[in-house]
């Protein structure tokens, strides 16, 4: 007897679950010589059902599990649209090109307009400023929440100011309260770069929801991961159509693929210097790029949706173990923070290096590396100092005292999910071994 296709693909599941279940039974932790990584993918059979389930409708590009994702996800956060796109790099460059189309009018983004930001973050928060033909103009950070001084911010703007672009840097949410009152004030575009930061949230409201827009990335490392991917969010439907135009190759028309003449008018039009009635579906607004995602990545994004708020609980309960664990040396060490009214979704515990510590940073990095537990830094540190730099025209207002301090002494430990108890454990024990060499 056949087996129908809903029955070959129930069989193709059974295998990928007893496949995972195998994979799952033969994980185990062993101390001294299993890698405790900063971050990683976080998954069970669900993840791997739903890759596979998409595969075998081989729609190659965006389709059916996009469109789930995007809905959803804008519903979690409580935003009206949710733009997929294939990388958190991606989302940022699309939220600063969006600013720059001419839909816009006179609050369209020029060449040689500032964007306020830091220089303390990821080097592709920043890159589409310039990219861009604008000026970034970067403040020094707090060191702490390693967020944007905000108390520096008014005293950089100039009648060249257009826009602010900040993160919130490892999960810890910039003071949006004094940011918004300027955004107002000056009449200002907002970005929020909410890669590090899903699930944190203002005054009980989520990070990447106050920004007209803001981005988000779904890198294994990341709070929920499709592998590679990431996320435009915004609440204003015209922003929402040049972001699409921007990702789609720079086309005006708005048919998701494999539809067309959904406005009933694609050989109606007269745009531009064409003639009329030329195809919608080939007439370009903006320099745009193709920057889609597939439904397989969608796929498992689906299904990492499902956890995301265990996967908050747990970054949270692991970044307070640590905390506890690393409040007995504050001496040495400045803790990481965040104000009363936030709550952390955090991307890893960040410390920084007293200058009074008997130690060097590299000295516990080392350290920490040679027995397996993996450390990061805070991206670019100084984005002045990175080579890519030279010859790009930038403003610094004040000095970047901290910025620099956070590029010579601190490092971060991971508090994704995948982290167990015992593993926390046994960061504990190589900590105390390592400061008792500094007694």
């Amino acid at each position: 007897m056949q087996l129908s296709k809903k029955e070959i693909r129930e069989s193709i599941f059974r295998k990928v679950r007893e496949l995972y279940k195998l994979r799952k039974s033969q994980e185990k932790f062993i101390p001294e010589e299993t890698r405790i990584n900063y971050a990683g993918r976080f998954y069970d059979e669900k993840e791997m059902i739903n890759l596979v389930d998409a595969s075998l409708d081989f729609w190659l590009t965006a389709g059916r599990y996009a469109k789930q994702f995007e809905k959803e996800f804008a519903e979690f956060l409580g935003v009206k649209y949710c733009l997929l796109t294939n990388s958190g790099s991606s989302a940022n460059l699309l939220a600063v090109s969006t600013l720059t189309s001419p839909k816009l009018g006179e609050k369209r983004l020029k060449s040689g307009d500032e964007v306020i930001t830091t220089a303390c973050g990821f080097p592709t928060a920043i890159n589409p400023i310039i990219q861009n033909n604008l000026i970034p103009v970067f403040i020094d950070v707090d060191l702490g929440t390693y967020n944007i001084q905000v108390d520096k911010i008014e005293e950089a703007i100039t009648e060249k100011t257009k826009a602010i672009f900040v993160p919130h840097t490892l999960g810890c949410p910039v003071e949006l309260d004094k940011i918004m009152e300027l955004v107002k004030k000056y009449d200002l575009w907002f970005i929020e770069d909410n890669c590090d930061a899903l699930g944190s949230k203002h005054k009980g409201r989520y990070t990447g929801t106050f920004g007209h827009i803001s981005t988000c990335s779904f890198y294994p490392a990341h709070h929920i991961t499709m592998g590679e991917g990431g996320a435009v969010l915004t609440n204003d439907i015209e922003l929402k159509k040049i972001i699409v135009s921007f990702r789609d190759w720079g086309r005006d028309c708005w048919c998701e693929p494999g539809h067309d003449n959904t406005c009933g008018k694609r050989f109606a039009k007269q745009l531009g210097e064409l003639p009329f009635g030329y195809d919608h579906k080939y007439i370009y607004s903006h320099l745009g790029y193709n920057l889609k995602i597939t439904d397989m990545q969608a796929a498992v994004g689906c299904a990492q949706l499902e956890k995301l708020s265990f996967f908050i609980k747990k970054r949270q309960k692991n970044w307070y173990k640590l905390y506890k664990i690393f409040k007995c040396y504050e001496d040495y060490f400045i803790l990481p923070k965040h104000t009363k009214e936030t709550e952390l979704s955090p991307f890893g515990f960040v410390l920084t290096i007293k200058d009074k510590a008997p130690f060097k940073r590299s000295d516990i990095v080392n350290f920490l590396e040679k027995n397996n537990i993996q450390t990061r830094m805070i991206f670019a540190g100084n984005i002045v100092r990175q080579p890519c730099m030279e010859g790009v025209t930038y403003k610094i207002n004040g000095d970047l005292e901290n910025s620099d301090k956070v590029m010579n002494n601190t490092f971060w430990l991971g508090v994704y999910p995948g982290l167990t108890d015992e593993m926390i454990g046994y960061t504990e024990e190589k900590l105390k071994e390592f400061m008792k060499r500094w007694k």
